[in-house]
């Protein structure tokens, strides 16, 4: 039963892949590296997985930048991440189902308490 739901997913990233391929290098790491993780604790559909990649795309870089200004608080840091989410709630609950949608606000807001930890522990 396992098997099927792996070359699914492996299928659905070698699509993301391809799809992130062609368009500006510097942030496709981020935003694959996220296709992938959520892929598999969303447990998303291929479907899903195309339709989130121009999301991740968009996001990854913005998250990443509020995630390492030094110059921003532990509060400020969260209150401008926790923006960027809401931009796109929209589009994540469109695409999403209600669990999964519940799932990735708990993912997001692990993240940005990681964001912020960074922070404090020197980084």
């Amino acid at each position: 039963m396992k098997k099927p739901f792996t070359l699914l997913t492996s299928a659905a990233c070698l699509i993301g892949f391809l799809i992130l391929a062609p368009t500006a290098p510097a942030q496709n790491p981020a935003a694959e590296e996220k296709v992938i993780a959520l892929g598999q604790q969303l447990k998303l559909t291929p479907q899903q997985e195309v339709e989130v990649l121009p999301i991740l795309k968009e996001e990854a870089p913005k998250f990443e930048a509020i995630k390492n200004d030094p110059s921003l608080s532990g509060m400020q840091k969260m209150k401008q991440l926790h923006a960027l989410h809401s931009e796109n709630a929209p589009q994540w609950q469109r695409i999403l189902t209600p669990a999964q949608y519940q799932q990735l606000q708990a993912i997001r807001e692990q993240d940005i308490k990681k964001a912020i930890a960074k922070k404090r522990g020197g980084g």
